[in-house]
């Protein structure tokens, strides 16, 4: 017998009982019994969003609604302001090259998160940027970027938004929309919702929809005024993933039984718990000033070959981690704990890396990583 276990930061693992909802027998989109659902689908997303505003489903991945984000809110000859501080902020400046959009690069360092000043720079040295892009945490790298203090920056100006990918920021640490005064706020199913891969989201704040009424970028699905109308009579505009809506209502009963505040402890538990362990082995985090309770991105250990402690992961134990991408590729093991995972997660996962460093010829203690862990659990 062979169980699998994914700790990638994107697909994670699922609640049984959301599994059993989606496999029941599917229903038409156009029927009472779907809008019933969706109906309930808008207010779970209000309350994980911490907005007033309606929060457009699109069935997609998150990029999906990170194009949207761009094709909705700029205009022909506006210019973008893009953090680009690993692969998924290098998307939104590709995204924009896509539409014909220029934007200007805030290159931060892997590992690193933007300094807000670097991006008040950059907006009163060029007074016709329009939008500003950026992760709330990188995946690639494991940073959470300063978001709220970017936001007091962008809302400061009238004719500037802020676009956040929080695709592994949403449910995992707060990220309150309309306190903070974000203008547009992207996510996906496949994260902190605890949903298979096929759905992104996208809120907009009252001056976002305004610059979406003067956009004249071409667009046809990810058309967030068409998807507005729909929403708001418990549709969608096009085909749905129905199964995927069904599974969502449930985790964002889930998310609402839990409470938004219990939900960003447990994550920040799971993240600092793994930080101490993986120090206790002797490595180093990859962001070590900027974490993101998303995903532990670790350092490899001099000698010891990335790919091959990634991929006896899987071969050994059945376990999924994620290995680095471009520059941190075979530098870097990322570990997840957003979304559907506890305390003994974390354990088995830790227990399994100790076990192959020592094979792989790490010098440690071991089982040192597993006490540090379950004394920071101990700590409460």
């Amino acid at each position: 017998m062979e169980k699998k276990y994914l700790f990638s930061p994107g697909p994670t693992m699922l609640p049984p009982e959301v599994q059993l909802k989606m496999a029941e027998p599917i229903m038409h989109h156009r029927e009472p019994e779907f809008e019933k659902i969706f109906s309930e689908i808008r207010d779970g997303l209000k309350y994980l969003f911490q907005t007033k505003s309606e929060v457009l489903v699109f069935t997609s991945s998150g990029t999906g609604a990170m194009e949207g984000a761009v094709s909705n809110i700029l205009s022909k000859g506006d210019k973008a302001l893009v953090v680009r501080g690993g692969k998924f902020g290098e998307r939104w400046g590709e995204i924009c090259q896509a539409y014909g959009i220029e934007f200007i690069p805030i290159d931060v360092e892997w590992g690193k998160a933007v300094e807000p000043k670097w991006v008040q720079k950059a907006l009163e040295s060029d007074p016709s940027i329009r939008a500003v892009y950026t992760q709330a945490s990188e995946t690639s790298t494991g940073v959470r970027h300063p978001i709220r203090e970017m936001a007091e920056i962008t809302k400061k100006y009238e004719d500037k938004v802020l676009v956040v990918d929080a695709i592994t920021g949403i449910g995992v640490f707060n990220i309150p929309m309309d306190e903070w005064g974000i203008d547009v706020l992207v996510s996906g199913s496949q994260k902190a919702l605890m949903l298979p891969p096929g759905l992104s989201f996208v809120a907009l704040s009252e001056k976002a929809w305004r610059v979406v009424e003067r956009s004249n970028l071409p667009k046809y699905y990810f058309d967030f005024k068409k998807e507005l109308k729909s929403t708001k009579k418990n549709q969608s505009s096009y085909t749905p993933a129905i199964s995927l809506f069904v599974g969502l209502r449930e985790t964002l009963h889930m998310i609402q039984k839990e409470g938004l505040e219990a939900l960003f402890q447990r994550h920040e538990r799971l993240a600092r718990a793994t930080r101490e362990a993986v120090k206790a082995l002797g490595l180093e985090l990859y962001a070590p000033d900027s974490p993101s309770n998303a995903v532990t991105a670790v350092k490899i250990p001099e000698g010891i070959d990335g790919e091959r402690l990634k991929d006896l992961f899987f071969e050994r134990f059945g376990i999924t981690v994620a290995e680095g991408q471009d520059r941190a590729k075979g530098k870097i093991i990322r570990i997840a704990h957003l979304g559907y995972y506890e305390k003994l997660d974390m354990v088995m996962v830790i227990s399994a890396l100790e076990m192959l460093l020592k094979e792989m010829g790490h010098r440690f203690e071991l089982g040192s990583g597993v006490r540090r862990l379950e004394e920071v659990f101990m700590e409460g």
